[in-house]
């Protein structure tokens, strides 16, 4: 992958870009990275929003290797380093999970501040105080839940933040953003400015004019290409059945660990990766694939990322709940049970064929539910953090 310093720009022309769902144009404005770099395109299994931008760097519908993962976040942290204290940055599940906590932890790397603390948003209950919930409107599953701090100290840094970080892969309307900040406002009417990172920003210039009205905060957004798009409905397009993927409402607690991430950090993660890797069975010489679990995805990329420093050649990707339609930049879906208890699909995206000699999938809930085939599936070995 072409890589470029900060603030240099890659000239990228219009592109109408054919899809199963219809027509997506394409008018890229600033590049950090070549747009092919960044991310490919695909239909969605839905009738509200027929296209999706398949990002090439982000490890969820596209193995990616862990160090271009890297890099993303160290870019994205750099605009953030000198923002006003204390910060808490929402990273939105389930896309964007292992995203925010990246450039969490590289602005944490980079600066050694204490007053940043990370929250992703969640789709899952928990017997825990909830501080807000929102809605995306155009998701596949559109409740957000985002708990209260479990820490006093985080708790009270989530009350009292100046700055609010919002972490999206991609923004194309804006609205699921401007909403969690109007909610969050009602929580912190002290916080004072609003950063929206993502790798592409596809708002143009009214949009984002709008957003920063709807959160009634001055915003500033931080992306890695900032463009604008046009969809043209295809009217023969027939997405085929739509899955039922909102899942159940009852709590997760009895299957996740008691301190997972829906509750707040200000620390770096700190997982036994060389435990993990000999748990692993790894063998010097194989072509490794590490697989996230859902919104479960920054720990297993720590791990992919450990075993590429110990000279495997790895890559990593994430499941997901999000139904896409095999399409232009989708080469391959393999659908199967959730790992959450929910009895909904999941899917694992652009995975086959890739000759890996062994697969080993990081998962947070213990145990699997017995439907969940997945590891059968892949002959891949699954590893409990």
């Amino acid at each position: 992958m072409t890589t470029h310093a900060e603030g240099d720009a890659v000239a990228a022309p219009s592109s109408a870009i054919r899809l199963r769902a219809g027509t997506l144009r394409l008018r890229v404005e600033r590049a950090d990275m070549p747009l092919h770099d960044l991310c490919g395109f695909a239909s969605r299994r839905s009738r509200k929003r027929g296209f999706v931008f398949v990002s090439k760097v982000l490890g969820k519908h596209h193995p990616v290797r862990p160090r271009v993962m890297a890099d993303v976040h160290e870019r994205l942290a750099r605009g953030l380093a000198r923002l006003p204290g204390p910060v808490v940055l929402i990273a939105l599940a389930e896309t964007a999970t292992g995203l925010g906590q990246g450039v969490h932890e590289c602005w944490l790397r980079a600066t050694g501040r204490d007053d940043v603390l990370f929250l992703p948003t969640t789709r899952y209950r928990l017997n825990r105080p909830l501080a807000l919930e929102f809605e995306e409107s155009h998701s596949h599953a559109v409740d957000h839940l985002v708990y209260q701090p479990a820490c006093p100290v985080n708790a009270r840094l989530f009350r009292e933040a100046r700055t609010l970080v919002l972490v999206d892969d991609e923004i194309s309307t804006g609205r699921t953003l401007a909403n969690l900040a109007a909610a969050y406002r009602w929580i912190n009417p002290v916080v004072s400015a609003l950063h929206l990172v993502c790798l592409t920003d596809w708002l143009g210039d009214a949009r984002r004019v709008e957003i920063a009205l709807r959160a009634a905060l001055p915003t500033e957004i931080h992306s890695l290409l900032r463009g604008e798009y046009e969809f043209e409905d295809d009217p023969a397009f027939d997405p085929g059945p739509i899955p039922d993927v909102t899942g159940r409402a009852d709590a997760k607690d009895d299957i996740l660990p008691a301190d997972n991430q829906r509750l707040g950090s200000r620390v770096l993660a700190g997982p036994d990766l060389d435990g993990l890797v000999r748990d692993s069975g790894v063998r010097p010489g194989e072509r490794l694939l590490v697989l996230g679990s859902g919104e479960f995805a920054y720990p297993p990329y720590l791990l992919a990322r450990r075993l590429e420093a110990l000279g495997w050649d790895v890559h990593y990707q994430s499941t997901t709940r999000s139904p896409l339609l095999v399409d232009t930049d989708v080469t391959s879906c393999l659908s199967f049970l959730d790992n959450y208890h929910d009895d909904i699909p999941n899917y694992l995206y652009n995975a086959a064929q890739n000759g890996y000699g062994r697969i080993l999938i990081g998962y947070e809930t213990r145990p699997l539910p017995a439907g969940h085939d997945l590891p059968a599936l892949l002959s891949a070995v699954p590893l409990f953090f």
